[in-house]
């Protein structure tokens, strides 16, 4: 029977049935939160309540940084070849560490919604001995397979338009072969100048990308197009979807390709160069510059980075840096990472994983910096005191906003 002034509501906790007869008062500016007859609020306490925004994000950053931190020590001790060569202890080392840090990058990128090149090959040329070549080429391999991967449940959808897709990847696998063998020259020919040139350079990018985050990026889910060019309507390379969002075929035009295939040509060239994968760049281009609607773009991006890695990445395989010992840890610790991932996507605030990310693009690009200066002979080496202090500032950082956003909101009751 319902009581007075109210409605009998039940939730579940945990794996059993928490009963609770509450009064919910309903006015006009909406239904409040439930009370029970005692009048003292439903909590929720011990693991349930950690297993909530904000906590979930919380304990998630918590456990990615102490996973990599561990990954890393154990990258960096068995990179470390005596003069006899590398003992099976270090090969075990590198391999489970390489796995340990694809698992926590994973889990990361796919809260982030980017792909995992983007983080892996700036953490490595930061804080790892490893040859810069090897990392730039497994990260290619990493950019390639996460592409892959994410392009495939679009396609089955009918949302990627792998017309437009192809007409990108021209450009793009021509910039990124151009710049995968632009980074093999300075490697062989500029030595320790090239290298502490590359992670300067980086470091730059990854703090101009925290602060494109930062931002918030540019992006429009339904872009207008009012002019259509000679050439991209000689192209007709539209392609009618279905949206089950507004409920109806969404049929929209292509503009300005010729500048989207040059923009995919210079981005090509700094993911060939740097080993970045280049998807937070791909889709605003394609959504921006062409007109393409957001998912849309999200699904060529993919399709891209699949495809256009896979042409960048073979300078690489030639100079001998595509190393598989290497880069099936990477692979495997993508998959696992990113399932779990996906399961704590559906718990956690996206605003919030945003800061968590950009923590860590701002402490990597600390470390690329200093790294990169080092190299170039202008500094001696930053302790790891000093790392560790400004992991945890930056750390701190994002817990403090992460708990205020919340405390608006109201989630951390």
């Amino acid at each position: 029977m319902e009581p007075r002034g109210g409605m009998a509501v039940s939730a579940r906790y945990g794996n059993g049935w928490l009963m609770s007869t509450a009064r919910v008062s309903v006015s006009n500016s909406g239904v409040s939160s439930p009370q029970p007859e005692g009048g003292e609020p439903v909590r929720v306490g011990g693991w349930s309540r950690v297993l909530r925004s904000p906590w979930l994000e919380l304990v998630t950053m918590t456990f990615t940084v102490v996973v990599s931190y561990v990954a890393l020590l154990f990258i960096t001790r068995g990179a470390e070849i005596p003069p006899g060569g590398m003992a099976l202890s270090s090969v075990t080392l590198l391999m489970f560490g390489f796995f340990l840090l694809s698992f926590a990058i994973a889990v990361i990128a796919v809260l982030a919604g980017i792909g995992g090149g983007v983080i892996y090959t700036p953490i490595m040329l930061a804080f790892t001995p490893v040859n810069s070549l090897i990392v730039r080429a497994t990260g290619l391999l990493v950019a390639m397979f996460s592409g892959l991967v994410s392009s495939g449940p679009f396609l089955k959808r009918g949302i990627g338009n792998l017309k437009l897709a192809i007409l990108c990847n021209l450009g793009y696998g021509i910039g990124g072969f151009t710049g995968a063998q632009g980074a093999i020259w300075v490697s062989r020919h500029m030595g320790s100048t090239g290298e502490g040139g590359i992670r300067l350079a980086l470091g730059t990018i990854v703090l101009l990308l925290a602060v494109y985050f930062i931002a918030g990026g540019v992006k429009m889910e339904w872009p207008q197009v009012r002019r259509i060019d000679r050439f991209s309507r000689w192209l007709r390379v539209g392609n009618p979807y279905y949206e089950p969002s507004v409920d109806r075929v969404v049929d929209y035009p292509v503009t300005r390709i010729g500048w989207g295939m040059a923009t995919m040509a210079v981005l090509g060239v700094m993911s060939g160069f740097f080993g970045l994968g280049a998807g937070w760049a791909i889709v605003p281009a394609i959504n921006c510059i062409m007109g393409v609607p957001l998912k849309v773009a999200a699904s060529i991006s993919g399709i891209v980075i699949g495809m256009g890695d896979c042409i960048t990445v073979w300078p690489y395989f030639f100079a001998g840096a595509v190393i598989p010992l290497f880069a099936a840890p990477w692979l495997a610790g993508q998959v696992l990472g990113g399932i779990l991932g996906a399961h704590v996507l559906i718990r956690v605030r996206a605003e919030s994983i945003r800061y968590l990310l950009i923590g860590i693009l701002i402490h990597t690009s600390f470390g690329l910096v200093t790294n990169g200066l080092r190299k170039l002979g202008v500094m001696g080496a930053v302790p790891g005191s000093v790392h560790v202090t400004v992991l945890l500032a930056i750390m701190a950082w994002v817990i403090v906003i992460v708990l205020r956003r919340s405390a608006k909101r109201g989630d951390t009751a």
